[in-house]
């Protein structure tokens, strides 16, 4: 008899790569400094990571969580809705709202539940959402627990989102454009302004996921909708706390009559437990330390801009990216997991994304920045990813 959990195409192709000694996935870190970890007892730079404002390992963001720790425990140990509404719960929902410019704000217990959370409380059987195909899969599966109907639109193709909203403006009693303010793979930024343009003229809301956003674009890292300086036109906007906070968790800002019906609908939130003190505790130093010190954005773009720079010198397609998120063409799965491997030799941790992440042959090697990266390994960097090129053969430019 077949089993169906190891005798299946994904469970084949991982023990080819395994194999091969191509496969790149649950590398054990065994210590880490943000910027540089140790892999089988050698250190890496570390490029593939979330950490842009390489808060991690800050001081005072480690101290904070300590004492949130002293103060209330490891835990909640229940949901918000009963016994785990901690007091600093509410402080940092309060100073979120504030930070971002939006009315109130919720806290959940990870971006994912937060994405799934809202948009299915918000998405009823007789409204639609509209969304960017590039769109994160926490929101794809959001429009499966939803009980309105989805359509999708071309990636940042604003002639594809009209025509979805003039198909649909008297179909359905509401309808919500969807949209990741920053897509995670290649470091797009959304047509933010077109969107809200396009929301106005048939009356949809405006839901931004902007979990590669938060903390990055915008004034001191309020994101996208700041970077356009659209936020009371964002019904809606979802972040998340393990990229630039340094932790876990996510947040949906917006009109404070949205926000309290989602508080009490969201199953999400309703039947998860709290996040912890300490999760909370970053969070909040964390938007602290940004607001008050402004040489960390600095930093971040400065690094962001060498690399970019740098990439483009070596003949590399980079996507054309404007955020931190540097993707490097390859095309093929194979010879992307052989670049990884041959970095990783090097003493430089990446990471490949290959299909069903992104279309057959368009696999690319996700590179991110961070503002505590120093020129120096950076540089060294470079210097491998030139000698990569020529190893692994790697395209000059991308080909549509």
């Amino acid at each position: 008899m077949v089993n169906p959990f190891t005798e299946n195409k994904i469970m084949a192709k991982a023990r080819y790569l395994k194999e091969n000694d191509l496969y790149p996935f649950f590398t054990p870190i065994e210590e880490t400094d943000g910027y540089s970890v140790q892999v089988h007892g050698k250190k890496q730079i570390m490029i593939g990571s979330n950490n842009y404002l390489g808060l991690t390992h800050h001081p005072e963001v480690r101290e904070a969580a300590k004492n949130a720790i002293d103060k209330f425990g490891t835990g909640c140990t229940g949901s918000r809705f009963l016994n785990g509404n901690l007091t600093i719960h509410e402080e940092l929902e309060e100073k979120l709202a504030k930070y971002l410019g939006h009315d109130k704000a919720i806290v959940y217990a990870t971006g994912m539940q937060a994405n799934l959370g809202a948009l299915s409380s918000i998405c009823g059987p007789k409204d639609c959402m509209l969304f960017d195909s590039e769109n994160h899969a926490s929101i794809i599966d959001a429009s499966r627990l939803a009980m309105g109907t989805t359509f999708k639109y071309k990636h940042n193709d604003m002639e594809s989102l009209e025509d979805a909203l003039q198909s649909n403006v008297n179909r359905f009693k509401r309808m919500i454009i969807v949209a990741d303010g920053v897509f995670s793979m290649t470091g797009d930024i959304l047509n933010l302004p077109k969107v809200v343009e396009m929301a106005q003229k048939y009356g949809a809301m405006v839901y931004v996921d902007d979990a590669h956003g938060l903390g990055v674009l915008g004034e001191r890292g309020r994101g996208t909708m700041d970077h356009f300086n659209l936020t009371d036109k964002v019904e809606l906007n979802m972040g998340t706390f393990s990229k630039s906070f340094a932790s876990i968790g996510g947040v949906i800002s917006g009109r404070a009559d949205i926000i309290d019906y989602i508080k009490h609908t969201s199953r999400s939130f309703m039947f998860s437990a709290a996040l912890p003190p300490a999760a909370i505790a970053t969070v909040s130093k964390c938007i602290d330390i940004v607001l008050a010190d402004g040489s960390i954005h600095e930093n971040l773009w400065k690094n962001v801009e060498f690399m970019k720079q740098g990439f483009k010198d070596l003949g590399f397609y980079t996507y054309n990216s404007q955020t931190p998120i540097i993707p490097i063409f390859v095309g093929d799965d194979l010879k992307a997991m052989e670049v990884t491997r041959f970095l990783k030799e090097q003493g430089i941790f990446c990471t490949p994304v290959i299909s069903p992440a992104v279309p057959k042959g368009e696999a690319l090697i996700r590179t991110s920045y961070m503002a505590t990266h120093q020129k120096a390994d950076l540089e060294y960097v470079l210097e491998k990813f030139k000698l990569a090129k020529k190893v692994c053969d790697i395209p000059e430019r991308h080909h549509q």
